[in-house]
């Protein structure tokens, strides 16, 4: 059906409740014509019952005692609905009758040994009648038939049936102006809720739906409305950060490289000018790629194309391995790096997401440490699995320790102009630890050193 919600609610509601409505009605009609024929049943018996007493048997004929009696009492008597009385005997012929039958006859189903009930017709009136068998001796004599007009109580049970006929439309019609009404007043807060979000663009993220006064699902389907939109809001404040970020350390680089080309271009240079340029060149080129495929790993990281794999991995044997694969970039510096790590202890994780992450801290702790100086890595077992990265280098600000995992931010970064980086490596970090629930935490020191501990 093409209708509004708050239509389909009463349209549903209705149909439920005309389903009730009918059965309700089905009900009281059925129960009042059972209770009327009930009733008319009721009265022929004991009618039938009563003038059994008034009846003889003379020579195997049947017929009322005293029919002289039962004239005077009709005559002295007001009977709103007259019982009629038949007395027949068994080859169905009338010997008797009360007055006020007159001329008219019953119908007689001659050889029925048990009542008989039926309805028929009584001078083209619709009667009710009971046929009761007179036995005398073991030998069926006739029978006593009564009979009462149910004229009345037919034209009552019509009137009923039109009347709820006629009511239960005009009460489906209430039910669903009311239903209406009270679905309109139902999802006035989901109407808050469209228009809210109607209005709500790029630049107007920061609005949020009303609360509803109770505390119900709408109460709850608005919180997560407004929790989503936060979240969204966030999202595209460090999408827009991360933009400006990206543009900002690529340009740097490709304003070198279009420096030192024009540089070349203006006049003809010497063998050693055009190797130093081109070195210098090839240097900005490296640093570009480094940030683009840093800026892939973190898109990779938000958008994660498969969950972690866990292995086992020997992790002294792993450390060793990154360290002397590294060995040869962190050469300059001529770090000593240590590592205390039981022989056999075995993690499970994923190989490749530790390896950004120890990777890119052992690379920080080598850069921000003066020459010559010691690395420590210090793991433990017990109680749970831990890794600490220890340096004695510039350490980090204690302002700048809740800023240091975001995109492109280096603290104290221009104290720090010889030392090459891209404010990405603690960004990939986080989030590598993240997939791998790894607990991450810093401490720090300015001027004395930093310890990055991973608890797995």
């Amino acid at each position: 059906m093409n209708l509004s919600f708050k239509n389909r609610i009463a349209v549903f509601y209705l149909i439920a409740t005309a389903l009730l409505v009918a059965v309700v009605f089905v009900a009281v009609y059925g129960v009042i014509h059972s209770r009327v024929m009930n009733d008319i049943e009721y009265a022929l018996n004991y009618e039938a019952v009563r003038h059994q007493k008034e009846i003889t048997i003379e020579a195997g004929r049947i017929r009322f005692i005293n029919k002289a009696e039962m004239e005077e009492r009709e005559h002295r008597d007001v009977e709103v609905n007259p019982i009629f009385i038949q007395l027949v005997d068994a080859q169905g012929v009338v010997r008797d009758r009360s007055p006020n039958l007159k001329e008219g006859k019953l119908i007689v189903q001659a050889g029925a040994m048990r009542p008989v009930e039926q309805q028929t017709l009584l001078n083209g009136k619709r009667i009710r009648q009971l046929q009761i068998p007179v036995v005398d001796e073991g030998k069926l004599v006739g029978y006593i038939i009564t009979a009462i007009s149910i004229e009345n109580a037919l034209q009552l049970l019509t009137t009923l049936k039109q009347l709820l006929l006629v009511i239960f439309p005009v009460v489906l019609l209430l039910l669903f102006g009311v239903t209406r009404w009270l679905a309109g007043k139902s999802i006035e807060p989901v109407k808050t809720i469209l228009e809210t979000t109607n209005r709500i663009t790029e630049t107007s993220l920061n609005e949020r739906i009303p609360l509803p006064e109770q505390r119900d699902e709408l109460h709850q389907l608005t919180s997560s409305i407004n929790q989503l939109l936060t979240r969204i809001e966030s999202a595209m404040e460090r999408e827009k950060q991360f933009t400006a970020d990206a543009s900002h350390e690529l340009r740097t680089p490709l304003s070198v490289l279009r420096g030192t080309l024009e540089v070349l271009l203006r006049k003809p240079r010497t063998a050693e000018e055009y190797v130093e340029k081109i070195g210098l060149s090839i240097n900005e080129i490296d640093r570009m790629h480094h940030i683009v495929e840093q800026l892939l790993t973190l898109a990779r990281f938000d958008h994660p194309s498969r969950s972690p794999v866990y292995i086992g991995v020997t992790l002294k044997e792993f450390i060793e391995d990154l360290i002397q694969r590294q060995q040869k970039s962190w050469s300059d510096r001529q770090s000593n790096i240590t590592v205390s790590c039981p022989a056999e202890l075995q993690l499970q994780t994923d190989p490749g997401l530790l390896e950004v992450i120890l990777d890119n801290l052992l690379s920080n702790a080598v850069k921000y440490s003066p020459a010559g100086s010691l690395i420590q890595i210090d793991v433990k077992s017990q109680p749970s699995v831990s890794i600490r990265i220890i340096d004695h280098g510039v350490g980090i600000r204690q302002d700048d320790l809740d800023r240091i995992f975001q995109p492109f931010y280096r603290s104290d970064a221009l104290n720090h102009k010889t030392i090459k980086g891209t404010g990405l490596g603690l960004s990939l970090v986080q989030k590598a630890c993240d997939q791998l629930s790894i607990d991450l935490t810093v401490e720090s020191e300015l001027n004395k050193g930093s310890v990055f501990t991973l608890t797995f």
